[in-house]
């Protein structure tokens, strides 16, 4: 039953509208870390990213995690992203199973796009 409720607790915090301070900070955050030289993967369907993507994001679907991730460093810096954020969740709560230790769930696409225009200088 504990599981259950964490798990459910646990999706539900990281499936934040797009609009709220908390998605809006841990996209800033994914986008400091992405400056940083984290790797940027998008894990909806490759037809999702077909259809648009961040750059340099690379795809590995949700339901690859558990192998996709095979010849990437533990250690390596990620930044996870989805449409709403919550198929990242589930990536980054998998990986950090696996053993990654520098796993950032970035939230969704439309929410990663709009932090990134935000810190886009003013010329």
């Amino acid at each position: 039953m504990w599981k259950k409720l964490l798990s459910l607790l646990l999706g539900s915090a990281m499936a934040l509208p797009s609009g709220s301070a908390l998605a809006s900070q841990r996209a800033d955050a994914a986008w400091e870390l992405i400056e940083s030289g984290a790797l940027i993967v998008d894990v909806r369907t490759p037809e999702e990213f077909a259809q648009g993507h961040l750059d340099d994001a690379i795809n590995i679907p949700l339901d690859t995690v558990e192998t996709g991730f095979a010849d990437i460093a533990k250690d390596r810096s990620i930044v996870v992203y989805c449409r709403s954020g919550n198929r990242s969740g589930i990536a980054m709560q998998s990986l950090v199973k696996q053993g990654f230790i520098n796993v950032h769930n970035g939230g969704g696409l439309s929410e990663m796009q709009e932090a990134q225009l935000n810190l886009a200088p003013l010329n």
